[in-house]
C-alpha cells in the first residue's frame, strides 16, 4: 500500500514512496537539470529508484512542480522555471514514466500535505504559502485541494503588492509581464534584492540595515495575506519554503496581518510547515489514491 510522489523544484528533483500511515519507505534527491530533456530523464532515474528502494512498482505517480497546465491546451503556464512554460510537461512526463500522472503546482501539494496530516490537520480552509525561490499559495478545504475551474486557484504571487508604500511605487517589473507581483517582493530573491543580501546571511550577522530590510518583508507579507484573510478568512495559514524558516515571523505576522483585515478581531494562526521542505513531496504523493 504505497504512493509515490515527485517534487520537481528549481534546484532539486525528489521522488518519495509514503506508506498508508504517511510514512518515508523511500526518499531519492538530486539536482534538477536546467534542459528540459533533462529534467524527464532525470524525473524518470529519481523515480526508480524511489520504487527500488521501496520494493515496489505503482502504475501511478503525483507529481507537484511550478506553474500549472493549462485546462484548454494541456500546456504549461506560469512557471518562474520558464523552460517548462509552454510545453505539455504533465503528458511528456506520463510518456517517460510510463503511467498515470496526476501534476499539481508546488504551493497546491503543500496545501494538501499540511491539511491531511500537517499544521493544518483537522482544519476546514487552509492557506498554504511557499516564500522561497519563488512565491506562491495553495487552498485546501475539508483536506481536499481547491484549483478552480481556470486551475489558478491560490495564485497568489502574481497578485500585486498591496497598499504600496511610496518607496514601492511605481513597482518592479516581474517576468510574467505585470508589475508590482508579491513573488517580487516576499521571495528569497526578493529579499535579497531588498536587503543587499540573503535572509540567512541577514540572520548569521545581524545589522541595522538587514533587522531594517526585515522589517520591511514582515510589513509587506502582513498587507499580502491580510487580503488572503478578506476573500478567504482561513482557519489557518501555513507557511513553507526557505524564508518559512525565519523564526521572527511567526510571533509576528498576526499583528502585522490584523491591521489590513477586515474585521474587529482577528485570530487565525500563522504556522511553518510541520513536514518541512518535505511537504511538497508528500503533497505529490497525496494526489493519488493508495496502491
Amino acid at each position: 500500500m504505497i504512493r509515490i510522489g515527485v517534487d520537481i523544484g528549481g534546484t532539486k528533483i525528489e521522488a518519495a514512496a509514503l506508506d498508508a500511515d504517511g510514512r518515508f519507505q523511500a526518499r531519492v534527491r538530486g539536482a534538477t537539470p536546467p534542459a528540459y530533456e533533462d529534467r524527464l530523464e532525470a524525473t524518470r532515474e529519481i523515480v526508480a529508484e524511489a520504487e527500488r528502494q521501496a520494493g515496489v512498482a505503482v502504475t501511478r505517480v503525483g507529481v507537484g512542480g511550478p506553474g500549472s497546465p493549462s485546462p484548454a491546451t494541456g500546456l504549461m503556464r506560469n512557471s518562474n522555471s520558464t523552460v517548462l512554460n509552454d510545453r505539455p510537461f504533465p503528458t511528456d512526463l506520463q510518456r517517460v514514466l510510463g503511467r498515470a500522472v496526476r501534476y499539481a503546482n508546488d504551493a497546491n501539494c503543500l496545501a494538501l500535505s499540511e491539511a491531511r496530516d500537517g499544521a493544518a490537520a483537522g482544519k476546514g480552509v487552509v492557506f498554504a504559502v511557499i516564500v522561497g525561490t519563488g512565491c506562491g499559495g495553495g487552498i485546501a478545504v475539508d483536506g481536499r485541494l481547491v484549483e478552480g475551474r481556470n486551475l489558478v486557484a491560490g495564485e497568489w504571487g502574481h497578485t500585486p503588492l498591496p497598499w504600496p508604500r511610496p518607496e514601492e511605487i511605481p513597482g518592479i517589473p516581474c517576468w510574467c509581464g505585470r508589475v508590482n507581483c508579491l513573488e517580487l517582493w516576499l521571495s528569497g530573491t526578493g529579499f535579497a534584492r531588498d536587503a543587499g543580501r540573503p535572509a540567512e546571511a541577514v540572520i548569521a550577522e545581524p545589522d541595522a540595515a538587514g533587522a531594517a530590510a526585515l522589517e520591511r518583508y514582515i510589513d509587506r507579507l502582513g498587507r499580502a495575506l491580510g487580503v488572503v484573510c478578506d476573500i478567504l478568512d482561513p482557519d489557518v495559514i501555513v507557511l513553507g519554503g526557505g524564508l518559512s524558516n525565519l523564526d521572527t515571523l511567526y510571533p509576528r505576522l498576526p499583528a502585522a496581518i490584523a491591521p489590513h483585515v477586515f474585521s474587529d478581531v482577528f485570530e487565525t494562526p500563522v504556522r511553518r510547515a510541520l513536514h518541512g521542505d518535505s511537504s511538497g513531496v508528500r503533497g505529490a504523493a497525496w494526489l493519488w489514491p493508495l496502491e
